[in-house]
């Protein structure tokens, strides 16, 4: 933090140095050459010439760039002096690309699910809707607490942790609110300043625009993401609905349930929506993720009466 501190108060000492430099209003057409100073009377009685720089006032104090547009942080002309730049302004010009940037970075997600998802994972400092069982979940936890990351469960009671421990989860690095009391919204944000990912459930509550608001715009400032399930949310980035398709691995009224297939549909705001079949499998003492769209499936043994 103190190296990016210094960029940036560095930054900001170069945009002053440089709005300093900018000349007041008529003193660079005072300070000309000879031939073009002479021209100047003409060209106030015959009309603007071509080869004559416009002069513009820029801000309240009447101060004037020759001949180019104002120019924010990141950005230059080819020989032309930049404009005025307040440091309000490229403080919020920083926060802006910031924010873009905590948006193209993602949460690892499993890897089956990648495809489905627009940027191959969970957009960090965005807000998610997901409608559903546990088990997908229990994977998107998995996959960020494996990866090093920190999360929380907040609402679900029932939420399983040996499914989530199953399927790689470190639960050293995932909290557990199970009764977060009469304001579950005021506990996310609390844990939405240092976890990478909060899973929220709502109990079928239906969260008014000003606190979707309100945590929308903290997940985007610590950029952390926000998964809301269980409930009305409005204005998610990104929507998430499973729907148990089949289970396999129970015989004649005996067994264990070892394959479970499920019907994914993904809807963001800026991209097409895509719908696919994803699978929980054991494999070598755990249980993964298998995108079915590719691979051939096993016959399955229809049930009925199966809980999800």
């Amino acid at each position: 933090m103190g190296a990016a501190s210094e960029a940036k108060q560095a930054q900001l000492a170069e945009l002053r140095r440089r709005m300093a430099a900018i000349p007041a209003r008529g003193v660079q057409a005072a300070a000309a050459p000879g031939p073009r100073a002479a021209a100047a009377p003409r060209a106030a009685t015959a009309g603007p010439r071509p080869d004559t720089a416009e002069l513009r006032p820029v801000g309240a104090d009447s101060r004037a760039v020759t001949g180019v547009s104002p120019i924010v942080p990141g950005s230059s002309a080819a020989g032309a002096p930049p404009a005025r730049v307040s440091p309000q302004m490229a403080e919020e010009v920083g926060a802006r690309a910031l924010a873009e940037s905590l948006r193209r970075d993602a949460l690892p997600v499993p890897a089956a699910l990648e495809s489905l998802l627009p940027e191959g994972g969970l957009a960090k400092g965005s807000v998610v809707r997901y409608s559903g069982g546990n088990a997908l979940l229990s994977g998107l936890l998995a996959a960020v607490t494996g990866s090093g990351g920190h999360a929380a469960v907040i609402g679900l009671p029932r939420f399983g942790l040996l499914a989530a421990a199953e399927m790689g989860a470190r639960l050293e690095r995932l909290a557990v609110v199970a009764d977060p009391g009469s304001d579950p919204l005021e506990v996310a944000s609390v844990l939405l300043d240092g976890l990478d990912l909060v899973v929220l459930g709502l109990n079928g509550a239906r969260v008014p625009m000003s606190r979707t608001r309100v945590l929308t715009a903290r997940a985007r400032n610590r950029g952390s993401t926000l998964v809301v399930t269980g409930g009305s949310w409005a204005g998610p980035v990104l929507r998430i609905d499973t729907r148990v398709d089949e289970y396999s691995g129970l015989g004649r009224g005996r067994g264990r349930l070892r394959t479970l297939r499920l019907d994914v549909s993904v809807q963001g705001r800026s991209a097409q929506p895509r719908t696919g079949k994803l699978a929980l499998c054991p494999n070598n003492g755990r249980v993964e993720w298998v995108d079915t769209n590719h691979v051939a499936a096993e016959p399955l043994t229809a049930v009925r009466h199966a809980v999800s």
